[in-house]
């Protein structure tokens, strides 16, 4: 085996079983604990990201025609 590729198993091994032993509280909540959702303003942020990536590609779509010259037919 090329050393190149141990060290690469060696390290994605690492970055596999590291987590599981560096668990900083046990699972789960104590009975107490009040859940929050979470989609409270996360939706309407998502929808203005696709928004805005829709209107970012509609606008180098534009100008890529604007660039390229007229064709005759």
């Amino acid at each position: 085996m090329n050393t190149n590729r141990i060290i690469k198993l060696f390290v994605s091994c690492l970055s596999i079983l590291i987590p599981l032993f560096l668990m900083a509280q046990p699972p789960g909540f104590d009975q107490d604990t009040n859940d929050v959702p979470i989609d409270g303003g996360l939706s309407i942020l998502l929808a203005a990201g696709i928004g805005y990536g829709i209107k970012r590609k509609f606008k180098q779509e534009d100008e890529a025609k604007k660039k390229k010259p007229a064709t005759k037919d």
